[in-house]
């Protein structure tokens, strides 16, 4: 198994796997709402589920040498030997990692398609709602798009760590440094301080359980933390890095990505006075209506959606591996070209079937709801009440730079165990989707 050559490959990475459209519409959105108060709670639960969550599946990864299946065989095999429980428990996290994949390359295909259209100036013409409605309401409208990305993301992944790290080290300063741009554009917009002052408002009406659980959510689910994707980076992570550090820093440049996300999106639908929005809305409608407006509004377009793009490849390309991995170490015989065919032949099959918003966005729903957070459940349960503290321990204190006892370890089975639990039994009974 190859690694990372780099704690800052290893970094971009792990950033590159949870930066995506949580950050891009799902954030801003929240943080509108909310304003300081919302902001306040994300920040706390980042850092919990930074320092513990993500710095858990790192270790674990790594520990395990291995992806999803493996690593939870390993942890269950820790306490006696291995188990029907600890053989097949895995599949539930992996089976959402790859059903999730289905869906974001739809979402990320529209990306595509409006970086096309951007590109060639059509996005700045035309009405935005018949716009979107164009593609989002008919069937196979994106698959030329859809295609491509699909094979973008199979071919940066077929050399594993090495690629994956390569491509990464491109796509996520890119990321940072086009959103950077923009930002600074929304910047000299008139009366844009005045969208700042609204994100960062003091509401006594936002203290309330609904702003704190969706505080929680995203932050829970901004970094990926979902008992799958984060294993497989830390499997291919060397010894000598420091886990807990390289958590923290994943958990701020996450956050980082979220704020420059926010600092453009909020401001200017501020300034030109649209309607509060987030998802789908947000990236195909508000802002290029917005952008139609703006001086040089073609050039901000088109470096707008290759951030997007570059955020959504680099999501995906986390989704793919992890599924590669696993079956390539469930089943040695299997070559990683094949394996990454096949998973790319199953994603887009079922993918261009459902190219319509009304059928994509259901699909979402249901994984956002039901899958991903019962298996980011099961994965902080294994990873604090199955796995040996022992072990757990010493794989976090491996490479560390200072050790971490009981109270980290506390802190992750008496309070990310416990919220984890929390936001999966609230979006399975209630029905919501972070």
């Amino acid at each position: 198994m190859n690694k990372f050559s780099s704690k800052l490959g290893f970094i971009l990475t792990a950033v590159g796997s949870a930066v995506g459209m949580a950050n891009v519409w799902g954030f801003p959105y929240k943080f509108q709402k909310g304003g300081i108060v919302f902001l306040i709670a994300y920040i706390f639960f980042v850092s919990v589920f930074a320092y513990c969550g993500l710095a858990s599946e790192f270790a674990v990864g790594r520990y395990a040498h291995t992806g999803t299946l493996g690593a939870y065989q390993k942890a269950f095999k820790s306490r006696k030997e291995d188990t029907i429980i600890g053989k097949f428990i895995g599949y539930i996290p992996l089976i959402g990692s790859l059903l999730i994949a289905i869906g974001y390359a739809v979402i990320v295909a529209y990306v595509l398609k409006a970086l096309v259209d951007s590109l060639t100036g059509s996005l700045l013409t035309v009405d935005t709602t018949s716009y979107f409605d164009s593609f989002s309401l008919k069937p196979f409208s994106v698959v030329p798009y859809h295609f491509f990305i699909i094979a973008i993301t199979l071919l940066s992944c077929i050399g594993g760590a090495s690629t994956i790290e390569k491509s990464n080290k491109i796509m996520m300063p890119a990321f940072f440094v086009l959103f950077v741009v923009l930002a600074i554009r929304i910047l000299t917009l008139p009366n844009a301080f005045e969208g700042y002052k609204y994100m960062f408002r003091f509401d006594k009406e936002m203290i309330n359980w609904g702003t704190i659980l969706q505080a929680m959510g995203q932050a829970f689910f901004s970094l990926s933390v979902t008992g799958s994707g984060m294993l497989v980076v830390g499997a291919y992570l060397s010894d000598d890095e420091d886990i807990v550090s390289s958590s923290k820093m994943t958990g701020f440049l996450d956050t980082v990505a979220a704020m420059l996300a926010s600092f453009v999106m909020i401001p200017a639908i501020i300034v030109y006075n649209m309607d509060q929005a987030g998802g789908p809305g947000l990236l195909f409608q508000v802002l290029p209506t917005i952008l139609q407006d703006m001086g040089f509004g073609r050039v901000f377009a088109i470096i707008l959606y290759v951030a997007v793009v570059f955020g959504g490849i680099s999501s995906l390309q986390n989704m793919f591996e992890v599924v590669a991995e696993s079956l390539m170490q469930r089943h040695p015989k299997l070559k990683r070209n094949l394996v990454l065919f096949l998973i790319g032949l199953v994603v887009f099959a079922i993918g261009v079937n459902m190219e319509m918003i009304s059928q994509w966005g259901p699909f979402m729903d249901f994984i956002s709801i039901y899958v991903i957070p019962i298996g980011a459940m099961i994965g902080a349960v294994t990873w604090f009440w199955i796995l040996t503290k022992d072990q757990l321990l010493g794989a976090i204190n491996l490479g560390a730079k200072k050790q971490y006892g009981n109270t980290w370890y506390n802190i992750g089975k008496f309070l990310y165990v416990p919220l984890a639990v929390i936001l999966c039994l609230i979006a399975v009974i209630f029905r919501i989707s972070f």
